[in-house]
């Protein structure tokens, strides 16, 4: 479905990745874990054609995505939920949602998503009035999981869902975010907290210095003592 070789990006004349890599098929979740720094949110954002690619390859199902912009890589099935969640916040909860189904594919299913998005959510339908910024941290991420799932994707973006969240929240975003996955959507997770990554995940990446630096299975890459103690001693991510 996606795949990316060697992918360069910088920011002016500063590199933040020369050498990513990694490969996601139909329906699978693929985690990506590396330090503070390591160019993760930034693989994320070149992916959605937020950032240019300076070198590399980016494909998706097969075809160059690199030229694409952001809007045309959501008419390919591609849904992005950022780091910060990026809400509208003086705006009401749906019409956040609605953000989500603007394009023409994901429009004609509008009541057919908010159906799904308050089901899974039933608190936001209870708030869909209210303005957005007034919602608690974990009420805000439930609307940015929502938002995106009005899109319709065939791949999902998620960076960082648990930034910002208490305990007993992350495991309701995890739980959610595997929800998703069973229902056959492709997911690519950056998360701050490695443990929880790794534990959902069917494969993951670790990325250091702007380079994937080993890839596999969970099970696998926990067995590597340099990777077990650089990311499962707190949250050292990003």
């Amino acid at each position: 479905m996606l795949s990316v070789a060697g992918l360069e990006v910088a920011y002016g004349d500063a590199p933040a990745l020369w050498d990513a890599s990694l490969e996601i098929g139909e329906g699978e979740l693929v985690s990506v874990v590396g330090p503070n720094g390591a160019g993760k949110t930034t693989l994320v954002n070149a992916i959605a054609r937020l950032l240019p690619v300076r070198r590399g390859k980016l494909l998706l199902d097969g075809a160059d995505a690199a030229p694409l912009t952001p809007r045309e890589m959501c008419e390919r099935g591609v849904a992005i939920i950022p780091e910060g969640r990026r809400l509208f916040v003086s705006m009401t909860v749906e019409e956040n949602i609605d953000m989500g189904c603007y394009r023409s594919q994901a429009r004609r299913f509008r009541a057919q998503g908010l159906e799904r998005v308050y089901a899974m959510f039933p608190r936001l339908n209870q708030r869909r009035r209210q303005q957005a910024g007034t919602l608690s941290g974990g009420e805000q991420q439930m609307l940015a999981i929502a938002r995106a799932l009005m899109a319709r994707p065939r791949l999902l973006l998620i960076d960082e869902p648990s930034l910002g969240l208490a305990p007993a929240i992350v495991q309701q975003v995890f739980e959610t975010i595997r929800g998703i996955h069973a229902e056959g959507v492709s997911i690519l997770l950056i998360e701050q907290n490695a443990a929880q990554a790794l534990a959902i995940a069917e494969r993951a990446y670790v990325l250091e210095g702007g380079r994937t630096i080993a890839s596999g299975k969970p099970k696998e890459l926990l067995a590597e003592p340099h990777i077990r103690d650089a990311y499962l001693g707190g949250n050292k991510e990003k």
